[in-house]
Parts: structure tokens; C-alpha cells; sequence
């Protein structure tokens, strides 16, 4: 019997993604499968245009079609978008411009409708994220969307599924964005700032028990059917780690750049430099490192103790050759605050951990 152009996929469901446990059909490499007298053609579409990919997975491509009867000589084709503009937006500034040029370009806008594309009147995108949990992620991502209000209008996407905390951090539980009949999705105002989260959409409590498509169809409807309107800056609170949320942004969505949350300790910044190759990877630029609860004051007697040390995030950024975007201090008051419901940038406009975000704030929006 003929091969057939399903055996052929079923064969390249054994290539995994690089640094991913999917493979790569699912997560939408492999476009087109061919076969007639000549041959086997197979059409491949990298993340952001990344040729990089196809390098890394043909060996391994090669090693799971040549023996399957009937395949005669493997062609592979790669389609690659043009390296057209990103949104626009003011020039970036030159702290920007070198993370771009050791980390990743801006992600080209695809033709034919394929490809990683803008979000229509969302002028500037930037992802938070981490190499781990636990770092204080969305606590800072939150408190950043909140300081970036100061340079224009501003929108939070909770991208993280397993474990969304906007809600609360934000003081939105309970919330329940309008849908229409067209499956449009109207985000939930709080604090100036338009936002979207999982936690909108179950029990609360109920843990989110989906496997990997079920998750990236979700991202994609927050993607596509959310009506944010007119933004300056949408920020994405990503999970922690990579994995398939990442990757459904990176593949579908125009991102002006990345930022990489961590702690001063040592185990922390371990994971930092996966993070920084996960945005490298899918041709994202990092914009900078923000090193969460670095040294904590006493309120009573002022004295400096640094927990969990300081100054690491500074110097792992220095050998990535990355910005450093600044330090936020370990106060009581960032964490009672966000458990209220009013984030320490609304809740203490003066104070000084505000202050540390405020600037660093100002750096990303001169980034975009």
C-alpha cells in the first residue's frame, strides 16, 4: 500500500520540540505533508520565522521518515515570514537595541494570516516571566501594569493558567467578564487598568486540571476574542517556567519584548538563564531582569537584612548581557496589599518599593 500523508505525520509526532515535551505536529510545525512519485515534501513553519529550529529538528526529521516504505527522497520546506515592523511605537532606546542584538530580533508580522501577528489597537506588548515559581512574578507584574498607567492606557493578561492570581491581586474575584454571542470577551476594569484572567471563568478554589491543547486553546481566546480597545501597554503574566503557554504566545501573538522576574539567591538564577534563552528561542527580545525581594528593611528600626542576599540578579544580567531594570525590596506591605486586593503601587503612591517601580516602569516604556 501507498504511504500515506497521515503516517508520515503519526511518524513525526517522535520529533519533540526542542527544550519541550510536545511534539513537533501539536504544537503546529509540520503545515503540509506531500507525497507523489518524486518524493516526500513536508512544509515546516517555525515559531516567529525562526530558522534556527528547522536546523536543530531535520536530523531528526531524516531519522523517523527515512524508513518508512514508500518515502523516497525527503524534501523539507520552510515557511518563513517576512521580517516586516512591529507595532508601532517610539524608537527603542539603546539599552534596548543591544539585548536585541545578543537575544533575539522583535518577531516578524506573518503573511497570509499565518504567524505571530499584533493585537489590533494594542500599541506595545511585554511578557513577565520566570525561570520558577515562587519569585513573586505576578506580584511584580501586577504592580508593574499599575506603575506603566503614569505613560498611557494599560491592560493586564493573566496567562497563567495552573495558577491565576490577578483576580486577587487586583481585588476582581468574583468578577465575570461579559461574552457575547460571537464569543467576544469584554475585560474587567479595576484600578484604571483593563484585565483578563482564568480565574474569571471557574470556581474559585477549583484547580485547572487541562492537558496542553485544552490550555493553548485558551490562550488563543484570550488572544483573539478580548476586546481591550485602545492600549498603550498590555502586559502578559506568564506562567512560571517554559512550557505550552509560552510557546502558543511566542507562535501567535507580536511581542515587543520580554522581562525576566528572579531573587538574589543562587537556585533562583539558575533558572534565569532558561528563561532568557526560552524568549531567544522564540525570537522575542529581553528587555531586562527585575530582582524581586532583594534585602528587606525593618519598618521599626530601619535596619537592612538581605534574606535572601542581593545584588545576583545584577551581576547574572551583566553576563547575559541583558539590562538590569532594578531591585524591589522584601516588604510585608507589597505581599498585605496584594491580599487586599489593592497593589502597593495604588495602595502607597510615596512609598518606597513604589518608587522602585515607578522607574523601572519608565525603562520599559523608553524600551517599547
Amino acid at each position: 500500500m501507498a504511504l500515506t500523508s497521515d503516517e508520515v505525520l503519526e511518524a513525526l509526532k517522535q520529533v519533540k520540540y526542542p527544550g519541550f515535551s510536545r511534539d513537533i505536529v501539536s504544537f503546529g510545525i509540520v503545515r503540509d505533508v506531500r507525497i507523489d512519485d518524486s518524493g516526500t515534501r513536508i512544509v515546516l513553519a517555525p515559531p516567529a520565522g525562526d530558522p534556527d529550529l528547522v536546523g536543530k529538528i531535520r536530523p531528526r526529521i531524516e531519522a523517523a521518515v527515512k524508513d518508512l516504505p514508500g518515502a523516497g527522497a525527503l524534501e523539507l520546506v520552510t515557511e518563513l515570514a517576512p521580517q516586516a515592523g512591529r507595532t508601532a511605537g517610539p524608537a527603542p532606546s539603546d539599552s534596548a537595541s543591544g539585548a536585541r542584538e545578543h537575544h533575539g530580533s522583535p518577531q516578524p508580522v506573518a503573511a497570509g494570516g499565518r504567524g505571530p501577528k499584533p493585537i489590533p489597537g494594542v500599541r506595545s506588548i511585554i511578557a513577565v516571566a520566570s525561570g520558577k515559581g515562587g519569585v513573586g512574578k505576578s506580584t511584580v507584574a501586577a504592580n508593574l501594569a499599575l506603575a506603566l498607567r503614569t505613560y498611557g492606557r494599560v491592560g493586564l493578561l493573566d496567562a497563567d493558567v495552573y495558577g491565576p492570581s490577578a483576580p486577587l491581586l487586583l481585588g476582581t474575584e468574583g468578577a465575570q467578564p461579559e461574552v457575547t454571542s460571537d464569543r467576544r470577551i469584554t475585560p474587567i476594569e479595576a484600578h484604571g487598568i483593563r484585565m483578563i484572567s482564568m480565574g474569571f471563568f471557574i470556581e474559585q478554589d477549583r484547580p485547572v486540571i487541562w492537558r496542553g491543547p485544552m490550555v493553548t486553546k485558551l490562550v488563543a481566546e484570550f488572544i483573539n476574542n478580548v476586546e481591550w480597545g485602545d492600549l498603550d501597554y498590555l502586559v502578559l503574566d506568564l506562567p512560571p517556567g517554559t512550557g505550552d503557554v509560552q510557546l502558543t504566545l511566542a507562535q501567535q501573538l507580536v511581542m515587543n519584548g520580554g522581562v525576566i522576574v528572579t531573587t538574589p539567591q543562587e537556585v533562583a538564577l539558575a533558572d534565569v538563564r532558561r528563561g532568557v534563552k526560552m524568549f531567544g528561542q522564540v525570537g522575542v527580545p529581553v528587555l531586562g531582569l527585575i530582582e524581586n525581594m532583594s534585602g528587606h528593611v525593618c519598618s521599626q528600626c530601619g535596619h537592612a537584612t538581605d534574606v535572601f542576599g542581593t545584588g545576583g540578579g545584577e551581576k547574572m544580567a551583566g553576563e547575559l548581557e541583558i539590562p538590569f531594570l532594578g531591585r524591589i525590596g522584601l516588604v510585608a506591605s507589597v505581599g498585605s496589599h496584594g491580599d487586599k486586593g489593592t497593589p502597593i503601587v495604588e495602595a502607597e503612591p510615596d512609598s518606597p518599593v513604589t518608587q522602585q517601580f515607578r522607574q523601572i516602569a519608565s525603562e520599559l516604556s523608553r524600551a517599547v
